[in-house]
């Protein structure tokens, strides 16, 4: 289908990461700021709650409604209570040393959270853990360079994660146990370097792609369907609206880390058409 501009629906973020369409509205986290927001499709936006961290800091909601925070840095997996308090849902010290970034969780309660690893220098140390309904907690994937975003397929048989630094998306089949099996080449992505992803009903998934400004709609395979460009660098995307047939992208321009709580807020949140509704997980 032919691209049209993106709406632009809020400006003067900071970081804008982690989207997510719940209960009628699109869900961000505002790195930078602390703040997460929820925000409808006319693009009145709320303020749900503040964490107590700084970043990275990603969201998913359990089977039963409750919102979770994976708490980079401290290596936690918070858990907002109706009161407004955010407790420790899972504690995830002793599994590494190093922060944590992204999560999904799958229709049966499933949640999976990677990072795990040093960032750059000697063999890829990433990982994807798993946290089970009963509040175990295991590794069930390694040695990814950079993992990024997230999906699962509406079956609950495939993870699909972005290595940002390998420039593909992996696949990993799923057990009935949550386990995973050895990585597979999903998509190769050529000069691509994939951040948020999400999943579509034709079974293509959406990856946002900080260095080339843009988002990229691919098929297994890695055959690209469709590219919206954008003026800045696009860090994830996620489909929603009443049709479930908008991408919702988090926008800002890139100049480093060093440069990520400068005072210049470049951060948006854009809508733009997309050929196919959301599906599975987030």
């Amino acid at each position: 289908m032919p691209s049209t501009p993106p709406k632009v629906l809020l400006q003067g973020l900071a970081f804008g990461e982690s989207p997510r369409w719940h209960e009628g509205r699109l869900w961000f986290s505002n790195w930078g700021t602390q703040e997460i927001i929820a925000v409808d499709p006319d693009g009145r936006a709320e303020v749900i709650v503040r964490v107590p961290t700084t970043l990275p800091y990603c969201i998913d909601w359990l089977p039963d409604g409750h919102l979770l925070v994976v708490s980079g840095q401290e290596r936690l997996l918070l858990r907002l209570e109706p009161d407004g308090a955010l407790v420790t849902h899972a504690d995830l010290t002793s599994i590494s040393d190093h922060g944590f970034n992204e999560i999904v969780v799958d229709g049966r309660g499933n949640i999976y959270i990677n990072g795990g690893g040093p960032m750059g220098g000697g063999e890829p140390a990433g990982m994807v853990i798993l946290v089970t309904p009963d509040g175990a907690i295991r590794p069930v994937a390694h040695g990814i360079a950079f993992p990024n975003g997230m999906a699962i397929t509406p079956d609950n048989t495939t993870l699909i994660v972005a290595d940002s630094w390998a420039q593909a998306l992996l696949a990993y089949d799923i057990a009935a146990d949550g386990s995973l099996s050895p990585a597979r080449i999903w998509a190769d992505l050529g000069d691509g370097a994939p951040d948020g992803i999400c999943i579509d009903a034709e079974g293509a998934v959406w990856y946002a792609d900080v260095p080339n400004r843009r988002c990229v709609r691919v098929r297994e395979g890695g055959e690209v369907l469709q590219t919206v460009q954008f003026d800045r660098g696009c860090f994830a995307c996620m489909l929603g609206g009443p049709d479930g047939k908008t991408l919702y992208v988090v926008a800002a321009e890139w100049r480093g880390f060093e440069h990520m709580f400068d005072e210049a807020r470049t951060g948006q949140l854009l809508a733009v058409a997309a050929p196919a509704p959301k599906a599975g997980w987030p």
